[in-house]
């Protein structure tokens, strides 16, 4: 793997959050990392699906009270962007070759040793989240969990080979929001539309090819022992391969979370849904969100309909009862939690 050179820091305070994005230069080209929050804190990752970044691909999960109390409360957040999908990003150029996903993992390991960050917790969203899980599989001591939006596993069909090539929404959203000739669309889809207008094509069709050569890691799902949370929408036309993954995982470390009238992009669609789960999930960790009335971390929403057998205190390694944050750093710069 070639060395890293050094970063150029760039403020984009009013961008998102306060946040303060860093474009990393690695072996594979240069990635935007923006980062919101206090350094100190275990890291939690995201990676976007093809064609959007984290404004678009998360900022509806983040933009929501409850889990942002939650996530902000308990991580620092490196949003890392595939290479040339940040916001303002210059065309690639055409002749630079096509990373295979093998080298958008090493991308991402550059990433966290230039940021001396030890194991972090992973969210990503469709082929964000196939290429986290396959970090995941090549680098086990980095990564401490995995949260997933209708994730990818199996090599890419000809069904969303078409979808890919048709329509971007489609992949994203539901029939419910993207509209019809008697309703308009939601204002979700509306935003997403914009910001796939100002996407530079090279850049997304590159990380589409990309994408698009990815092999079967069905085989190595049964020896990933990170813990893993895994929402799909039952509109998204990755559900079947959600299943299908889940269903490879070893149980003892994973719980689904089907959303009903929803498509991919639940942290888009229905935020609020995964809020529940995400509680569950991160208390298993000695996480939890703050409350002004006694620190638990019961949601005020309704639960979301959830595979109870999948999601049992079993299957996550919960605790029953609300646990203060127990986090470490140690000297190696891994968190360690207790």
């Amino acid at each position: 793997m070639a060395a890293m050179a050094d970063s150029v820091s760039i403020d984009m305070e009013s961008i998102y959050l306060g946040g303060k994005e860093h474009i990393i230069r690695t072996g594979h080209g240069s990635v935007s990392v923006i980062i919101y929050g206090d350094i100190e804190k275990p890291p939690l990752i995201t990676y976007p699906d093809v064609a959007l970044n984290h404004m678009s691909c998360f900022q509806g999960l983040f933009f929501c009270p409850e889990a942002a109390s939650l996530l902000l409360h308990n991580f620092c957040i490196y949003h890392i962007s595939p290479p040339g999908h940040e916001l303002g990003a210059a065309s690639i150029c055409p002749d630079d070759p096509v990373p295979s996903v093998d080298d958008l993992c090493d991308q991402l390991l550059e990433v966290l040793n230039h940021f001396r960050l030890g194991a972090v917790m992973c969210m990503g969203a469709m082929a964000g989240a196939y290429i986290l899980t396959l970090f995941a599989m090549r680098y086990r001591d980095r990564v401490t969990g995995l949260i997933l939006i209708s994730p990818l596993c199996k090599a890419p069909s000809w069904t969303e080979w078409i979808y890919n090539k048709e329509c971007l929404l489609q992949r994203y959203f539901s029939k419910e929001v993207r509209g019809s000739p008697e309703m308009p669309e939601s204002d979700i889809v509306q935003v997403c539309r914009k910001l796939l207008d100002e996407r530079q094509s090279v850049n997304v069709m590159r990380f589409l090819q990309a994408i698009d050569r990815r092999p079967d890691i069905t085989e190595g799902l049964t020896k990933l022992k990170c813990r893993t949370l895994i929402f799909v929408g039952d509109s998204s036309p990755f559900h079947s391969e959600s299943l299908h993954m889940t269903s490879k995982l070893d149980r003892r470390y994973n719980a689904l979370v089907e959303v009903q009238g929803c498509g991919s992009l639940v942290t888009e669609e229905h935020p609020q849904e995964m809020l529940v789960s995400l509680e569950y999930f991160l208390t298993g960790y000695g996480l939890y969100r703050p409350s002004q009335s006694d620190g638990s971390p019961r949601s005020p929403l309704s639960p979301p309909r959830i595979s109870a057998e999948l999601l049992s205190p079993e299957s996550l390694g919960l605790k029953l009862k609300p646990i203060k944050t127990r986090a470490s750093r140690g000297g190696d710069g891994a968190w360690r939690f207790s």
